[in-house]
């Protein structure tokens, strides 16, 4: 082996050697890949890809440690084409320029295709992703795209249409068990020629607080690990739970007001609450406080629900949404969490009913795509000087002049005449159909006015 060769393979070794137990674990075979079985499976459609060696362009997103670099990887090592890798946050619309010529020197050359892995593609503006189309387009190269982000809101909408999305989910608890039996085991990469006992309460501990980040739960392995042996050098390490707890840093739930987890957790929420399912429903809460959620924006989720899916069926419910956002400006957070989570509650276990809102929904489709009603003239205003003239509210009839306070008169004209409001028949709009029935009786009865 030439001596410039040596010296770049001891400088590779002394680079891997120093790589976090993370990188040093990263899969080489797809059956050591753990994990997004739905899409890496046997038989499953990018599995087949890999092994058929027909890659197209692919964009991998999902939340951090879960496989989107490891299998790029992965991929560098299973096919024939040039693999090139590249971090968005640091190459800019020059360096993306040469390697796209560089490909079709290469294609040019010998036929032999590029992969272009670009990882944080959602840190390229629209403009830099558009460099990049042409040559997607015509395949000179195959674009490895990975992101945290939504790439249907964070990427060139015509640059996903001309790549397969690849959804990554948080790896289980087992899948983070079986990584980190496998780093403790592992000799070569891994911390196998360490005295390391790993107990099962503290495995289960680390894949727990990882919440699906293998990244995460092998760091706290290797940092626990390394902190015990420089302590007690030539001893045999019992990595217990206590350990553990010591070595994971205290989960961190952080809540983008543009990204994809705030819209999912809001939504949630509100799902819960229409779903009467009070559980849920408070721990979706208790995840958009945790997250650092703005309070307003929660009681906002929870007024429209109480107004929504509750409505008339219970009218507190609206009353005590609006008390709870009202008091959660006053006190601000902490104990905001109070009224909210009472107000959550209320609303989730209250009956539901959305026929208000379908009152108004249907009436503004008629507003909006139908003919505009006149306002008759008995309704119209009279307290201006020449409304009498004009016959504003002649023949107007005061209900409370009459029996029940209510008298038979006309309030839409009768070509526009339509039923919007059907209450039901859950909790308080039992007695308002009950009501509105009695208003059909007298209706069909001679308005006689008060004696």
């Amino acid at each position: 082996m030439p001596l410039m060769d040596l010296f770049a393979a001891s400088e590779q070794q002394r680079l891997d050697a120093a790589a976090p137990l993370a990188v040093r674990m990263r899969p080489r075979t797809l059956d050591e890949f753990v994990g997004q079985e739905d899409f890496l499976g046997p038989g499953r459609l990018l599995r087949r890809m890999l092994l058929a060696d027909r890659l197209t362009s692919l964009i991998f997103f999902g939340p951090p440690g879960t496989g989107k670099t490891a299998l790029a990887h992965l991929i560098a090592h299973h096919t024939a084409a040039r693999f090139v890798p590249a971090h968005a946050a640091a190459i800019g619309v020059k360096e993306i320029r040469e390697i796209l010529q560089a490909a079709r020197d290469r294609l040019a050359a010998d036929a032999r295709r590029t992969v272009l892995f670009l990882d944080e593609i959602h840190r390229f503006s629209r403009a830099q992703q558009d460099v990049l189309l042409d040559d997607v387009e015509r395949a000179v190269v195959i674009l490895i795209g990975a992101t945290t982000e939504n790439p249907f809101f964070a990427v060139n909408s015509a640059l996903v249409s001309r790549s397969t999305v690849f959804e990554f989910k948080p790896l289980s608890p087992d899948h983070i068990l079986a990584l980190l039996r496998r780093a403790v085991a592992d000799p070569d990469r891994g911390l196998g020629r360490l005295p390391i006992d790993l107990t099962e309460p503290a495995a289960r501990y680390l894949a727990l607080m990882s919440d699906g980040d293998a990244r995460r739960a092998l760091a706290a392995l290797e940092i626990g690990a390394l902190s015990q042996i420089k302590d007690r050098p030539g001893q045999k390490i019992t990595f217990d739970q206590n350990l553990a707890v010591e070595s994971i840093q205290k989960k961190t739930l952080v809540s983008d007001p543009a990204g994809d987890t705030h819209y999912d957790l809001a939504s949630a929420l509100q799902k819960s609450m229409r779903g009467s399912d009070p559980d849920a429903a408070v721990y979706y809460l208790a995840r958009l406080i945790a997250g650092g959620e703005d309070p307003r924006f929660i009681a906002r989720r929870i007024a429209v629900c109480a107004a929504e899916d509750v409505g008339n069926a219970d009218p507190m419910a609206t009353v005590l949404a609006a008390a709870a956002a009202q008091i959660s400006e006053f006190i601000g957070l902490p104990e905001a969490q109070l009224p909210l989570a009472q107000a959550v509650i209320y609303v989730a276990t209250a009956p539901k009913s959305n026929r208000s809102a379908q009152a108004v929904w249907n009436a503004l489709h008629d507003v909006q795509h139908g003919r505009t009603a006149p306002v008759p003239d008995h309704l119209r205003d009279s307290h201006y000087p020449s409304a009498k003239k004009l016959g504003r509210g002649r023949g107007y009839q005061y209900p409370h002049d009459f029996p029940d306070a209510y008298v038979r008169q006309t309030y839409l004209p009768p070509d526009f005449a339509k039923t919007y409001y059907q209450p039901s028949d859950r909790g308080h709009e039992k007695l308002i159909a009950q009501f509105l029935d009695r208003l059909k009786h007298l209706r069909a009865q001679k308005p006689t006015p008060k004696p």
